[in-house]
């Protein structure tokens, strides 16, 4: 039976059982850089033991998760580390999603994991990274499926930030002047206010100049002043000096002209015009009011399924990264070394006499099946991947 049993000294089934085999140089050192890790950084989350870790800080209110992946032949092979979502940085690569600056690519047996990630924090203070224009694009398997349409940015650049208005507004009745004069005040300046005739300033009238128009496009067609007038021709030369000595007198002889007239009845007829549109434009406020807050609803609610959208898309690429060739790779190596560790101590627990032939047998072939069949899967992807990689990028 010595030689389906390597680990007993003897062949009699009474031989004392081997003790277990110690972790190699390769693994102390890989528990080490482990601990160094854990030790430098008390936030670090681990998401396979011993295989892959994520660390989350956050910088310029941007949160950025660093995930650590070790491969199985670490720390002689260098670790992969890649964020999420991928970054504009000088240390990250063109995509930003994979850390390829001096720190990771002159890693070595020798160095501390813990400091090397704790000095890529530093640099990401000093230099704070900048989201990328495209942060939605994972790898695939091996190719991207086709047809599949690239996500849109998370910047959502279509929408500008919605200005923070007052949620609710009280209304009230005000008097139309009062409103007209506090609700549609703008920066232009106030018009003048000209006396009753004195103040007025009357325009000259001119063949290039009939009709006046306002800065609202309102056009006014003044009344046609006539060169002389018949009313001072009857007038002697003495209440002529006297109208012009007198001010008094020429505004009187002025209110009683017809074109004055014209212009002070246009002028009440435009201010009852405008007092209408005030009163409608008052009564559109509760219909304009209840759009805006239909609009302020529909902004909030776009503002959670953006977030929601976000954190789906992390999600999936949490579940991308853990589905990977190299994760997968990984995962069946330590699976394979579980099942057998679990069949040697199947072989221990028999040597001792603690488990009849019939139990062992079914047990110990069945574990070493288990772990045959892990071996075989682990290799075939690891060709798989060497294969993929002399065509293609790395996975």
């Amino acid at each position: 039976m010595n030689w389906l049993f390597p680990l007993a000294k003897g062949g009699g089934s009474s031989a004392p059982a081997a003790p277990l085999p110690a972790l190699t140089s390769l693994q102390q050192q890989k528990q080490r850089q482990i601990e160094s890790l854990r030790g430098a950084h008390a936030s670090i989350a681990e998401i396979q033991k011993d295989v892959e870790y994520r660390l989350p800080f956050t910088v310029n209110n941007l949160t950025i998760n660093i995930n650590i992946l070790l491969p199985p032949q670490f720390p002689q092979e260098k670790p992969v580390i890649s964020v999420f979502p991928p970054v504009r940085h000088h240390l990250m690569d063109k995509q930003g999603v994979y850390v390829t600056g001096p720190l990771i690519s002159n890693f070595t047996m020798h160095s501390d994991l813990g400091k090397i990630i704790q000095s890529l924090l530093d640099e990401f203070w000093k230099n704070p990274p900048v989201l990328a224009p495209s942060s939605t694009s994972f790898p695939y398997l091996f190719n991207k499926p086709a047809g599949m349409p690239p996500y849109a940015p998370q910047g959502f650049p279509f929408l500008p930030p919605y200005p923070p208005q007052e949620t609710n507004r009280t209304m009230a009745a005000v008097p139309v002047a009062e409103s007209v004069s506090s609700s549609y005040t703008t920066d232009k300046p106030a018009a003048p206010s000209y006396g009753f005739i004195a103040d007025l300033p009357l325009p000259v009238p001119t063949a290039e100049a009939v009709l006046q128009v306002g800065q609202n496009g309102f056009t006014y067609k003044m009344p046609d002043v006539p060169d002389t007038f018949p009313e001072l021709s009857e007038l002697s030369i003495s209440q002529l000096t006297n109208m012009n000595e007198q001010e008094e007198v020429l505004l009187e002889q002025f209110v009683t002209l017809p074109q004055l007239k014209q212009v002070i009845t246009d002028r009440d007829e435009l201010v009852k015009s405008i007092e209408e549109l005030a009163k409608k434009n008052l009564l559109l406020e509760p219909s304009l009011e209840a759009k805006r807050q239909t609009v302020l609803d529909k902004y909030e609610q776009l503002t959670q399924m953006k977030a929601a959208f976000e954190k789906k898309m992390q999600r999936q690429h949490e579940l991308s990264e853990s589905c990977s060739p190299s994760a997968l790779q990984a995962r069946l190596k330590v699976a394979a070394h579980e099942a057998e560790e679990e069949s040697d101590t199947i072989a221990e627990d028999f040597l001792e006499g603690k488990t009849e032939i019939d139990d062992f047998l079914s047990s110990f072939m069945e574990k070493r099946t288990l772990c045959h069949c892990r071996r075989a899967k682990e290799e075939k992807l690891q060709q798989a991947i060497a294969m993929h990689s002399q065509f293609h990028a790395p996975l």
